[in-house]
């Protein structure tokens, strides 16, 4: 078996374990740390691929949109805060190992072309053709329903999350400056009238 094919193997093998552990694993931070974990390692298998575009979108739009999702989990389940806080240091074996895995997958990739990972036997397109404009083009012409309806999703899925983790309006109070000023005396003052105490 060749090289590249063991690394494509080794990074769905990967992708498939974190992608396992994020929907089974209770803690939403362990859950949030192997989503960042399996969008990583999908762009790595988009980077064997030489669809660098959407490797770099990949990281840089879902990794970095995780946090907020992270904050969305937190809000809905009503995670408390400070005892995540307090047990910060025990998240730390797993934040490593997922650190290390990142760092592994990045330098087979990266060193991937002087082993030979990254030649893989894919048509080579005319240098001065845009891949980005290409991806553009299919997804709005062959593709675009799809891509609508993916859009239709996310958009329920915020509107959800936004109605889920509402709590409703917070009771505060405030003056109102129309009923202090038709407030009478007698609706502030109240006389009482007390007997007089008795000498012994």
């Amino acid at each position: 078996m060749e090289f590249k094919t063991f690394v494509f193997y080794l990074f769905s093998t990967i992708l498939v374990l974190a992608s396992l552990r994020v929907i089974t694993a209770r803690n939403p931070v362990h859950a949030a740390l192997f989503l960042v974990l399996a969008f990583f390692t999908a762009s790595g298998i988009w980077m064997l691929l030489q669809a660098e575009f959407l490797a770099i979108s990949l990281v840089l739009v879902y990794v970095g949109a995780v946090m907020v999702l992270f904050l969305f989990v937190v809000m809905m389940l009503d995670v408390n805060l400070e005892k995540l806080k307090k047990g910060f240091w025990s998240y730390l074996p797993l934040g490593a190992l997922v650190g290390l895995l990142m760092m592994a997958e990045m330098g087979v990739v990266l060193g991937g072309q002087y082993m030979g990972v990254m030649d893989a036997p894919l048509p080579q397109g005319v240098a001065a053709v845009s891949n980005t404009k290409e991806l553009g083009r299919v997804i709005y012409t062959d593709y675009v329903y799809p891509f609508e309806l993916a859009a239709v999703i996310l958009l329920l899925a915020i509107v959800a999350a936004i109605a889920l983790t509402h709590r409703g309006l917070k009771k505060t109070k405030y003056a109102d400056p129309a009923k202090q000023v038709r407030v009478k005396a007698s609706d502030r003052l109240r006389v009482l009238q007390m007997p007089a105490e008795k000498a012994e």
